[in-house]
Protein backbone atom coordinates (compact mmCIF):
# COMPACT_ATOMS: atom_id res chain seq x y z
CA UNK A 1 0.00 0.00 0.00
CA UNK A 2 1.04 3.56 -0.60
CA UNK A 3 0.27 6.67 1.38
CA UNK A 4 -1.91 9.53 0.29
CA UNK A 5 -1.19 12.88 1.93
CA UNK A 6 -3.66 15.69 1.60
CA UNK A 7 -3.04 19.11 3.09
CA UNK A 8 -6.37 20.63 2.07
CA UNK A 9 -9.06 20.70 4.73
CA UNK A 10 -11.54 18.81 2.61
CA UNK A 11 -13.62 17.76 5.60
CA UNK A 12 -15.26 21.16 5.83
CA UNK A 13 -17.46 22.28 8.71
CA UNK A 14 -20.71 21.02 10.17
CA UNK A 15 -23.50 21.62 7.66
CA UNK A 16 -25.96 24.35 8.33
CA UNK A 17 -29.69 23.98 8.11
CA UNK A 18 -32.85 23.87 10.11
CA UNK A 19 -32.04 20.65 11.99
CA UNK A 20 -29.45 21.11 14.72
CA UNK A 21 -27.27 17.99 15.07
CA UNK A 22 -27.45 16.48 18.58
CA UNK A 23 -24.45 17.28 20.76
CA UNK A 24 -24.25 13.86 22.44
CA UNK A 25 -25.79 10.57 21.24
CA UNK A 26 -26.24 7.56 23.51
CA UNK A 27 -25.32 4.11 22.12
CA UNK A 28 -27.80 1.56 20.83
CA UNK A 29 -27.91 -1.94 22.30
CA UNK A 30 -27.47 -3.46 18.83
CA UNK A 31 -24.00 -1.91 18.44
CA UNK A 32 -22.07 -5.10 19.25
CA UNK A 33 -24.08 -7.13 16.74
CA UNK A 34 -23.43 -4.55 14.04
CA UNK A 35 -19.74 -4.48 14.98
CA UNK A 36 -19.48 -8.25 14.75
CA UNK A 37 -21.04 -8.14 11.28
CA UNK A 38 -18.58 -5.46 10.17
CA UNK A 39 -15.62 -7.39 11.56
CA UNK A 40 -16.69 -10.53 9.71
CA UNK A 41 -16.86 -8.52 6.49
CA UNK A 42 -13.46 -6.97 7.13
CA UNK A 43 -11.91 -10.37 7.86
CA UNK A 44 -12.96 -11.47 4.36
CA UNK A 45 -11.66 -8.29 2.74
CA UNK A 46 -8.37 -7.97 4.64
CA UNK A 47 -6.91 -11.42 4.04
CA UNK A 48 -3.63 -10.68 5.83
CA UNK A 49 -5.59 -9.88 9.02
CA UNK A 50 -8.27 -12.54 8.64
CA UNK A 51 -7.46 -14.51 11.80
CA UNK A 52 -7.16 -11.42 13.99
CA UNK A 53 -10.32 -9.79 12.69
CA UNK A 54 -12.19 -13.08 12.79
CA UNK A 55 -11.42 -13.48 16.48
CA UNK A 56 -12.48 -9.88 17.07
CA UNK A 57 -15.78 -10.64 15.30
CA UNK A 58 -16.43 -13.59 17.61
CA UNK A 59 -15.59 -11.43 20.62
CA UNK A 60 -18.04 -8.74 19.51
CA UNK A 61 -20.73 -11.39 18.94
CA UNK A 62 -20.12 -12.70 22.46
CA UNK A 63 -20.57 -9.15 23.76
CA UNK A 64 -23.91 -8.94 21.98
CA UNK A 65 -25.09 -12.23 23.47
CA UNK A 66 -24.14 -11.19 27.00
CA UNK A 67 -25.72 -7.76 26.65
CA UNK A 68 -28.98 -9.27 25.42
CA UNK A 69 -29.20 -12.14 27.92
CA UNK A 70 -27.67 -10.89 31.16
CA UNK A 71 -29.21 -8.39 33.56
CA UNK A 72 -26.82 -6.37 35.69
CA UNK A 73 -27.09 -6.38 39.47
CA UNK A 74 -26.20 -2.68 39.40
CA UNK A 75 -29.58 -0.96 39.49
CA UNK A 76 -29.13 2.72 40.44
CA UNK A 77 -31.99 4.94 41.46
CA UNK A 78 -33.68 6.72 38.57
CA UNK A 79 -32.43 10.07 39.91
CA UNK A 80 -28.90 8.87 40.67
CA UNK A 81 -27.34 10.71 37.73
CA UNK A 82 -29.35 13.93 37.85
CA UNK A 83 -26.65 15.93 39.63
CA UNK A 84 -23.92 14.92 37.18
CA UNK A 85 -26.15 15.55 34.17
CA UNK A 86 -27.19 18.95 35.50
CA UNK A 87 -23.62 20.13 36.10
CA UNK A 88 -22.00 18.67 32.99
CA UNK A 89 -20.01 15.91 34.71
CA UNK A 90 -19.68 12.38 33.27
CA UNK A 91 -22.55 10.50 34.95
CA UNK A 92 -20.86 7.11 34.39
CA UNK A 93 -17.28 7.98 35.33
CA UNK A 94 -14.94 5.08 34.61
CA UNK A 95 -13.06 5.88 37.78
CA UNK A 96 -15.92 6.19 40.26
CA UNK A 97 -18.00 3.25 38.95
CA UNK A 98 -15.21 0.74 38.42
CA UNK A 99 -15.99 -1.11 41.66
CA UNK A 100 -19.78 -0.68 41.35
CA UNK A 101 -20.52 -2.21 37.96
CA UNK A 102 -20.52 -6.02 37.90
CA UNK A 103 -18.28 -6.24 34.87
CA UNK A 104 -16.50 -9.34 36.20
CA UNK A 105 -19.74 -11.30 35.79
CA UNK A 106 -19.97 -9.94 32.25
CA UNK A 107 -16.39 -11.12 31.70
CA UNK A 108 -17.21 -14.66 32.83
CA UNK A 109 -20.29 -14.67 30.59
CA UNK A 110 -18.23 -13.49 27.61
CA UNK A 111 -15.74 -16.29 28.24
CA UNK A 112 -18.62 -18.80 28.31
CA UNK A 113 -19.99 -17.48 25.02
CA UNK A 114 -16.59 -17.32 23.35
CA UNK A 115 -14.84 -20.46 24.55
CA UNK A 116 -16.39 -23.00 22.18
CA UNK A 117 -16.01 -20.74 19.13
CA UNK A 118 -12.25 -20.10 19.18
CA UNK A 119 -9.07 -22.05 18.60
CA UNK A 120 -6.91 -23.86 21.12
CA UNK A 121 -4.61 -20.89 21.74
CA UNK A 122 -7.53 -18.61 22.54
CA UNK A 123 -9.14 -21.29 24.71
CA UNK A 124 -5.97 -21.50 26.75
CA UNK A 125 -5.97 -17.72 27.20
CA UNK A 126 -9.58 -17.87 28.41
CA UNK A 127 -8.72 -20.62 30.91
CA UNK A 128 -5.85 -18.51 32.26
CA UNK A 129 -8.09 -15.48 32.55
CA UNK A 130 -10.70 -17.47 34.46
CA UNK A 131 -8.03 -18.57 36.92
CA UNK A 132 -6.85 -15.04 37.73
CA UNK A 133 -7.62 -13.66 41.16
CA UNK A 134 -10.44 -11.06 41.00
CA UNK A 135 -8.02 -8.46 42.36
CA UNK A 136 -5.67 -9.06 39.43
CA UNK A 137 -8.55 -8.73 37.00
CA UNK A 138 -9.43 -5.41 38.66
CA UNK A 139 -5.87 -4.24 38.11
CA UNK A 140 -6.14 -5.12 34.42
CA UNK A 141 -9.44 -3.26 34.23
CA UNK A 142 -7.84 -0.19 35.82
CA UNK A 143 -5.16 -0.30 33.15
CA UNK A 144 -7.78 -0.44 30.40
CA UNK A 145 -9.89 2.35 31.87
CA UNK A 146 -6.82 4.58 32.21
CA UNK A 147 -5.89 3.90 28.55
CA UNK A 148 -2.73 2.03 29.52
CA UNK A 149 -0.84 -0.68 27.68
CA UNK A 150 -0.50 -3.14 30.56
CA UNK A 151 2.47 -5.32 31.41
CA UNK A 152 4.01 -8.22 29.58
CA UNK A 153 2.15 -10.61 31.89
CA UNK A 154 -1.30 -9.00 31.58
CA UNK A 155 -1.34 -7.48 28.10
CA UNK A 156 -2.88 -10.50 26.39
CA UNK A 157 -5.88 -10.40 28.74
CA UNK A 158 -6.67 -6.73 28.18
CA UNK A 159 -8.93 -7.03 25.08
CA UNK A 160 -11.13 -9.60 26.85
CA UNK A 161 -11.35 -7.52 30.00
CA UNK A 162 -12.03 -4.45 27.85
CA UNK A 163 -14.85 -6.31 26.11
CA UNK A 164 -16.54 -6.91 29.47
CA UNK A 165 -16.06 -3.30 30.52
CA UNK A 166 -17.62 -2.16 27.25
CA UNK A 167 -20.68 -4.34 27.86
CA UNK A 168 -21.08 -3.06 31.41
CA UNK A 169 -20.75 0.61 30.48
CA UNK A 170 -22.80 0.47 27.28
CA UNK A 171 -25.61 -1.23 29.23
CA UNK A 172 -25.74 1.68 31.67
CA UNK A 173 -25.11 4.39 29.08
CA UNK A 174 -27.93 3.21 26.83
CA UNK A 175 -30.50 3.69 29.61
CA UNK A 176 -29.43 7.09 30.91
CA UNK A 177 -32.51 9.29 31.27
CA UNK A 178 -31.04 11.77 28.79
CA UNK A 179 -27.69 12.46 27.12
CA UNK A 180 -25.29 14.67 29.07
CA UNK A 181 -24.44 18.15 27.88
CA UNK A 182 -21.61 18.66 25.44
CA UNK A 183 -18.45 19.42 27.37
CA UNK A 184 -16.54 22.66 26.97
CA UNK A 185 -12.85 23.40 26.46
CA UNK A 186 -10.34 20.61 26.96
CA UNK A 187 -13.03 18.37 28.47
CA UNK A 188 -14.16 17.72 24.88
CA UNK A 189 -11.19 15.38 24.48
CA UNK A 190 -12.90 12.71 26.63
CA UNK A 191 -16.34 11.12 26.65
CA UNK A 192 -19.05 13.25 28.29
CA UNK A 193 -20.78 10.09 29.55
CA UNK A 194 -17.91 8.18 31.18
CA UNK A 195 -14.72 10.23 30.81
CA UNK A 196 -12.83 7.68 28.67
CA UNK A 197 -10.83 8.48 25.55
CA UNK A 198 -12.38 8.12 22.08
CA UNK A 199 -11.50 5.18 19.87
CA UNK A 200 -11.86 7.21 16.64
CA UNK A 201 -14.05 9.82 15.00
CA UNK A 202 -16.93 9.16 12.61
CA UNK A 203 -18.39 11.15 9.75
CA UNK A 204 -22.01 10.31 10.38
CA UNK A 205 -25.04 9.78 8.15
CA UNK A 206 -28.74 10.31 8.65
CA UNK A 207 -31.10 13.27 8.47
CA UNK A 208 -29.92 14.96 11.68
CA UNK A 209 -26.23 14.05 11.50
CA UNK A 210 -25.39 13.85 7.80
CA UNK A 211 -21.66 14.54 7.24
CA UNK A 212 -21.21 15.74 10.84
CA UNK A 213 -18.21 14.49 12.82
CA UNK A 214 -18.61 12.69 16.13
CA UNK A 215 -16.08 11.13 18.45
CA UNK A 216 -16.99 7.64 19.68
CA UNK A 217 -16.05 6.53 23.18
CA UNK A 218 -13.71 3.55 23.49
CA UNK A 219 -15.62 2.20 26.50
CA UNK A 220 -19.33 3.14 26.54
CA UNK A 221 -19.64 3.92 22.77
CA UNK A 222 -21.42 7.23 23.34
CA UNK A 223 -20.76 9.79 20.59
CA UNK A 224 -20.17 13.51 20.93
CA UNK A 225 -20.08 16.24 18.32
CA UNK A 226 -16.68 17.57 17.25
CA UNK A 227 -16.10 20.21 14.60
CA UNK A 228 -14.40 19.07 11.42
CA UNK A 229 -11.05 20.41 10.23
CA UNK A 230 -10.10 21.07 13.85
CA UNK A 231 -7.64 19.05 15.91
CA UNK A 232 -9.53 16.92 18.42
CA UNK A 233 -6.71 17.29 20.97
CA UNK A 234 -5.51 20.90 20.89
CA UNK A 235 -8.36 22.34 18.73
CA UNK A 236 -5.94 24.13 16.39
CA UNK A 237 -6.80 24.33 12.69
CA UNK A 238 -3.67 25.58 10.96
CA UNK A 239 -1.38 22.53 10.90
CA UNK A 240 -3.69 19.70 9.89
CA UNK A 241 -2.88 17.06 7.31
CA UNK A 242 -4.85 14.02 6.16
CA UNK A 243 -3.21 10.68 5.52
CA UNK A 244 -4.65 7.45 4.15
CA UNK A 245 -3.59 4.17 2.58
CA UNK A 246 -4.11 3.10 -1.00
CA UNK A 247 -3.97 -0.32 -2.57
CA UNK A 248 -2.06 -1.18 -5.71
CA UNK A 249 -5.16 -0.28 -7.71
CA UNK A 250 -5.02 3.29 -6.36
CA UNK A 251 -8.19 2.83 -4.30
CA UNK A 252 -8.55 3.05 -0.56
CA UNK A 253 -9.29 -0.39 0.91
CA UNK A 254 -11.06 1.16 3.89
CA UNK A 255 -13.07 4.34 4.51
CA UNK A 256 -10.45 5.57 6.98
CA UNK A 257 -8.12 8.54 7.10
CA UNK A 258 -5.90 9.92 9.81
CA UNK A 259 -6.15 13.58 10.73
CA UNK A 260 -2.68 14.60 11.91
CA UNK A 261 -1.87 17.82 13.75
CA UNK A 262 1.55 19.42 13.60
CA UNK A 263 0.73 21.76 16.47
CA UNK A 264 0.38 19.07 19.16
CA UNK A 265 1.98 16.21 17.17
CA UNK A 266 -0.96 13.84 17.48
CA UNK A 267 -3.47 12.15 15.20
CA UNK A 268 -6.93 10.63 15.27
CA UNK A 269 -8.57 8.43 12.67
CA UNK A 270 -11.69 9.50 10.81
CA UNK A 271 -14.03 6.70 9.70
CA UNK A 272 -16.38 7.68 6.88
CA UNK A 273 -19.86 6.25 7.23
CA UNK A 274 -20.79 8.47 4.29
CA UNK A 275 -18.53 6.23 2.20
CA UNK A 276 -19.42 2.89 3.78
CA UNK A 277 -22.52 3.06 5.95
CA UNK A 278 -21.65 -0.23 7.72
CA UNK A 279 -18.26 1.02 8.89
CA UNK A 280 -17.56 0.92 12.63
CA UNK A 281 -15.18 3.04 14.69
CA UNK A 282 -13.51 0.21 16.61
CA UNK A 283 -13.64 -2.39 13.83
CA UNK A 284 -12.26 -0.15 11.09
CA UNK A 285 -9.61 1.15 13.47
CA UNK A 286 -8.41 -2.43 13.98
CA UNK A 287 -8.47 -3.18 10.27
CA UNK A 288 -6.48 -0.02 9.45
CA UNK A 289 -3.54 -0.95 11.68
CA UNK A 290 -1.33 -0.50 8.63
CA UNK A 291 -2.10 3.21 8.73
CA UNK A 292 -0.83 3.42 12.32
CA UNK A 293 2.34 1.59 11.33
CA UNK A 294 2.91 3.91 8.38
CA UNK A 295 2.47 7.02 10.54
CA UNK A 296 4.80 5.62 13.20
CA UNK A 297 7.47 5.02 10.55
CA UNK A 298 7.09 8.39 8.82
CA UNK A 299 6.22 10.85 11.59
CA UNK A 300 7.14 11.42 15.20
CA UNK A 301 3.56 11.78 16.44
CA UNK A 302 1.28 9.74 18.67
CA UNK A 303 -2.35 8.63 18.73
CA UNK A 304 -4.73 10.80 20.69
CA UNK A 305 -7.31 7.99 20.75
CA UNK A 306 -7.35 4.57 22.40
CA UNK A 307 -8.49 1.18 21.16
CA UNK A 308 -8.52 -1.29 24.08
CA UNK A 309 -8.61 -4.22 21.65
CA UNK A 310 -5.35 -3.11 20.05
CA UNK A 311 -2.78 -3.38 22.82
CA UNK A 312 0.88 -3.17 21.83
CA UNK A 313 3.96 -3.46 23.99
Amino acid sequence: MTAEHQAEHDYGAAPGGVVEPPAVVLPERRLFSQRARRLRDLSRRMRSMADFLGFAARLAQAQHQVLQKRTSTFQPDSQAFDLALEHGMPPLSVQSLQTDLDWQEDLDAICDALELNVGQAQQQLIHQLRALDPAVRREIASEVLSAGSGTEDTRAFMPLVAAALQVAWLRQCSVLPRPPKRAEGTAQTVCPCCGALPVASLIQVGRERSRVRYMQCSICAAEWYMERARCTTCFETGQLDYVSLEGEDGKRPLPVRAETCGACESYVKIVHLDTEVDADALADDLASLGLDIMIANERDIGRSSYNPWLIAG
